[in-house]
């Protein structure tokens, strides 16, 4: 359990809980945590942290453009003094034709921000918190009906296993618009990625959070477009604040909802 000390009030307020036809049958408290200030600085820093962990090393080999017997030739012959070969091709240099670069990326190169780990903790408690502001959510695009921020619903959405049957849910819950925004707005990544099996960049729409691991509804939900669907277990900040920018439309299970505040609990003064 993770404890942190705020020095400030924090409120508590009741959210609806929906079923799976879109209606209110019942009330829940909030956890506290989702009232504290949004920190976009800490957001924006402990994403970045995030992200370049995933970054994996890359260099060149230390031979590479330099497995030639050239030799200068010196002065005398009108050419460059560059390596070459007894016919003349000029090697090695790094302005010629498979000669070795000037600046190589190195694998001994720093990618990896690091982050303090209560800054760490109190970032992702902050991108919670923008779930619930439904301005933030807008600013990202995000596309939805539901007039209170995160969407809960009950347990029985994580029994769905069919990604027609969550189609239909997403459509009673009025979120179903997000999820063709980002079907919509699919496209062909530009530059040479889109040859190195990252052909199209999709938009991230929702995010559902749900209590267990085996849940059919990973399986079912995550098949629709920019639809992430997590554990608090694993929960991060590139869940949470794709990109940095706070504020993901996040729908969260009653079950799911109290392992966030057992995991998450804010102690105040």
């Amino acid at each position: 359990m993770l404890r942190m000390v705020v020095p400030f009030k924090l409120d508590e307020k009741k959210v609806p809980v929906l079923n799976l036809e879109g209606q209110k049958v019942d009330e829940v408290p909030l956890p506290k945590l989702f009232s504290l200030p949004v920190r976009k600085d800490l957001i924006r820093r402990a994403f970045h942290s995030a992200f370049t962990a995933r970054l994996q090393p890359k260099g060149r080999d230390p031979l590479a453009g330099k497995r030639r017997s050239g030799e200068s030739w010196g002065i005398g012959y009108g050419l460059a003094r560059v390596p070459r070969l007894d016919n003349g091709r000029a090697v090695f240099a790094p302005m010629t034709r498979g000669g070795r670069l000037a600046h190589p990326p190195r694998v001994e190169k720093v990618l990896h921000e690091l982050i303090n780990k209560k800054e760490k903790i109190r970032a992702i408690l902050s991108a919670l918190a923008a779930t619930s502001i439904p301005e933030l959510v807008r600013e990202r695009g995000h596309i939805f009906s539901v007039k209170t921020l995160p969407v809960i619903v009950v347990n029985d959405l994580e029994n769905i296993s069919r990604t027609s049957e969550a189609r239909e849910v997403l459509k009673k819950l009025g979120l179903w618009g997000d999820v063709e925004r980002a079907y919509e707005r699919t496209r062909i990544r530009a530059g040479k990625g889109k040859m190195r099996g990252r052909r199209y960049i999709t938009p991230k729409s929702l995010l559902l959070i749900v209590s267990r691991s085996d849940a059919p509804a990973i399986k079912s939900f995550r098949n629709l477009p920019g639809v992430d669907a997590v554990v608090p277990d694993i929960l991060s900040i590139l869940h949470l604040a794709p990109g940095g920018v706070p504020g993901r439309l996040t729908v969260i299970t009653v079950n799911a909802l109290e392992k966030i505040k057992g995991k998450y609990e804010v102690i105040t003064p």
